[in-house]
């Protein structure tokens, strides 16, 4: 799995011109899945993301987490982020997992990350075509691809 953290003040995604989901201060989080993800990557991920402290203390320093700032999330799934760009000008996408495969693993994702907050999570839907919108706080913008050990 790959993600695209963005600390945000704010954050929406509109489906055929309805606002699906959105939220204030948190992270807007893109999320692409291969074939081979599994239970492990989701758990790996959904620590990472819980405990990255990318929000300011009273001293402005990034060092608290989205739960002690009463942060929310916006979850939206992005074929696109395991794009294979080094041939050619039309990315390939066959890194990507297939629906029947993808789509169970971003529910659990979905449960994971909801329960690891404390509180639901806003989500896209998965294979819509969607508008998502943001503020991007800082900015800040973190990657991270749960095969690749840091």
């Amino acid at each position: 799995m790959r993600v695209v953290i963005q600390r945000v003040t704010e954050a929406q995604v509109v489906i055929e011109e309805k606002i699906k989901g959105k939220i204030g201060k948190g992270f807007m989080i893109l999320v692409g899945i291969e074939e081979n993800d599994n239970d492990e990557d989701i758990a790996r991920l959904t620590k990472k993301i819980i405990c990255l402290r990318l929000f300011d203390d009273t001293a402005g320093v990034m060092n608290l987490p989205i739960t002690e700032i009463g942060g929310e999330i916006l979850l939206i799934s992005q074929f696109t982020l395991h794009a294979l760009t080094a041939k050619g000008n039309r990315p390939s996408y066959i890194r990507a997992a297939r629906p029947e495969t993808a789509i169970p693993i971003y529910e659990k994702f979905i449960f994971s990350l909801s329960e690891a907050l404390g509180k639901k999570i806003e989500t896209g839907s998965f294979g819509a075509d969607m508008k998502v919108t943001l503020t991007n706080d800082g900015p800040v913008t973190i990657i991270i691809d749960s095969k690749k050990r840091e």
